[in-house]
This record gives C-alpha cells, structure tokens and sequence, in this order.
C-alpha cells in the first residue's frame, strides 16, 4: 500500500514538472526568430526585390532588417506599404529598420525622424535602429554626451508613436577617450528604460572588446544583436557565421544576461561561395549549433 501511494505521489510531482517546463513533456521551447539585415544582399537585391525576399524566406528567415529608406524612394523603389505587403506575402516580418538620422543628430531636418517613423509604423517594425553617427559628433567626449541627448530625445518621439529606439556600433566607438569611451558614454547617459543597443559582435571583437563583460556592466540593454563572423586570417573580412574566429557559442550562452531578442545576420564582403550561399550557411549554423 506504502509503496502504491509513494508510486503515485513521484507520478504527480512528475507530472507538476512536465506542466511548469514544457520542454520536459516533449513541447519545445520556441526558439527566437533568426532576422537578416537586407545590406548583406545589397548588391543583388535592387535588381531582383521580389526573387531576393522570396529567397530569404525559403532559407528560413523570419524577420528582415531594412536600410536605405527615403520617403521619395522607399524601400527599393516601393513604398512602405508596398513593401510591407511584399514582406507579409513570404511571411516575413522588419522587425527592425536602419534609418539614417544624421541630420536629426546634428539639429536639422527634424521632420526626419517623423518620415522615419510613419514607414516603421507602416511596416509594423518594432524599432528604429541608428546605424552610425555623423564623425563631427564623435571627435569627444562631449560629442558623445550631446548624441545621447538626441537618442533621449528621438527615443521619447518613437515611445509616443509605439516604437523603440536602438542605437548600432561599429568599432569607433570603443576608442578611448580620456578614461572612457563613446560607447560607455552612450550607454550611460542613455535613459535605460528608453535607449535599447543593437550589438555588432564583428565590431566589438574587432575592437578587442570583452563581449561578455560588456552584457555583465549593462544587462539587459542589448535587445538586437549582429551576428556576423569574422575572417581566421584578415579580420578585415567578414566570414560565414561559424567558420570565422568569433566564439559564438560563448556569446550565445550570455543571451538571457544581455536581454536579447532579435539575432540579425549581417555579412558585407567575402561571400562563400556567394551571397545567398553565404546566408544560407549563416542561417544554418545558427538554427543548429546556436538556438
């Protein structure tokens, strides 16, 4: 009788288990969706939109990061709701979009930033992505400070609108700047609660950052991330995600530490054997020894 209500109380506490982690009743985890950022086919893409997306798609993509928009051409030549239909029709979403906001940066143009967020909101992307800064903002420290004021201020604008502000690196701004750098100041007197960072992982090792240290001094501030390898032998090229010298298993076991939520493949020289060759590759070494 003992051992009938010990069987049957291990089969309860059994089954309690399997209700609070799915995974353990045979339901997999969703995995987070691979995105693709749509410079990596720039030369192939304005000449055939339509056959590039539909590629993309049939790779396995789900989301596609844009770049380039301006309200007299839109996105390639369609207009953001033209595209958004394009997108939806091989059931991808943007959930991110890189947007040239120099000019709003350095004080002019700003009705800018509103074009910007109407071709967003047309997409129903989630954020607006700061590729770069204009050079004359990045000479100093105070330069810095200033671009963080703007990126408070563009991220509020975005917030009303239901949009997030993100803000994408390249290697510049890890170097020094008195005892510290662009990038911390950008990440300090960035208000937290508005200002998410797209992680280039290329650009950051390149610069000889520690990654991981980084997502252990701001936890959670790294929604988006670049992933894109970098070149065994000349770090100036880019290489198929896995076969380059960036230890992404390391960097993806940091991923719930760094608060990420989009991985977006980036890849701009040195395709094998070719460019959508390279994305496949990049998407299938994700999807199998990464997520």
């Amino acid at each position: 009788m003992n051992s009938r209500r010990f069987f049957l109380k291990q089969s309860a506490l059994l089954a309690a288990s399997f209700a609070i982690t799915p995974s353990l009743a045979g339901i997999p985890i969703k995995k987070k969706p691979v995105g693709l950022q749509l410079w990596t086919v720039k030369d192939i893409i304005e000449k055939d939109l339509s056959n590039v997306i539909s590629k993309i798609a049939q790779i396995g993509y789900k989301e596609v990061e844009t770049f380039g928009y301006s309200k007299k051409n839109g996105f390639w030549g369609l207009d953001a709701k033209a595209f958004a239909e394009l997108l939806k029709k091989n059931g991808l979403k943007s959930s991110s979009g890189h947007f040239d906001l120099d000019s709003y940066l350095q004080g002019k143009k700003t009705d800018q930033l509103q074009d910007y967020i109407n071709a967003a909101n047309i997409l129903r992307s989630e954020y607006i992505t700061i590729p770069s800064l204009p050079y004359s903002l990045t000479k100093t420290a105070d330069g810095y400070k200033k671009v963080a004021e703007k990126l408070n201020e563009a991220a509020l604008t975005c917030k009303s609108a239901g949009l997030k502000l993100a803000y994408h690196n390249h290697d510049s701004e890890f170097k020094k700047l008195g005892e510290t750098t662009g990038y911390e100041i950008l990440l300090n007197e960035t208000d937290k609660k508005l200002v998410d960072f797209e992680l280039d992982l290329y650009w950051a090792n390149r610069a000889g950052q520690d990654i991981i240290k980084i997502f252990k001094d701001h936890p959670g501030r790294f929604k988006l991330w670049h992933v894109k390898d970098m070149d065994k032998i000349n770090q100036d090229l880019n290489a198929e995600v896995g076969t380059g010298s960036i230890d992404f298993k390391s960097i993806f076991a940091a991923a719930k530490l760094a608060g990420v939520k989009h991985y977006i493949v980036e890849h701009e020289s040195n395709y094998k054997p070719d460019i959508l060759g390279s994305v496949q590759s990049s998407f299938n070494y994700i999807e199998n020894q990464l997520l």
